[in-house]
Order: C-alpha cells, then structure tokens, then sequence
C-alpha cells in the first residue's frame, strides 16, 4: 500500500516577502553588472552594440530567473 504524505505547510505572506526580498536587488545588480560588461567590451573591441546586447541580455536573464523563484516559492 502507499503511505500517505504529510500535507505540504502552507507559506504565510511574511514569509513569502522574506523570500522574495532579495529579488529586486538580485536584478538590479545584475543588470548593472551586464551594462558594465557590454561597456568594457565595447571600449576594448571598439565597436557600438556590445553594452545595449548585453544589458538586454542580463534584463531577460534577470526576468528568468525572477519567474523561476516565484514558480519554485508556489509549489
């Protein structure tokens, strides 16, 4: 016979805020650090595109990872 699971605990809303408090620092940051890299490429490949492709590249890898959090922290 299968045994029965225990009820998963239900996360109050206080403890989803301390969950997700980082979050915005987290995506901050690593937009500000893809903008930095996409600068420094472009100043030593001499060319004009690098900063914009990276910055829009750490801003849909921050969105990712921000969506991925939240689906985790709602199972």
């Amino acid at each position: 016979m299968d045994q029965q699971k225990p009820p998963k605990k239900k996360n109050t809303g206080l403890q989803n805020a301390a969950a997700l408090s980082g979050v915005g620092i987290q995506m901050g940051l690593t937009i500000y650090l893809g903008n930095l890299l996409g600068s420094w490429l472009d100043s030593t490949f001499e060319t004009g595109y690098l900063e914009i492709t990276i910055t829009l590249l750490a801003i849909f890898l921050s969105m990712y990872s921000m969506i991925r959090q939240v689906n985790n922290l709602n199972k």
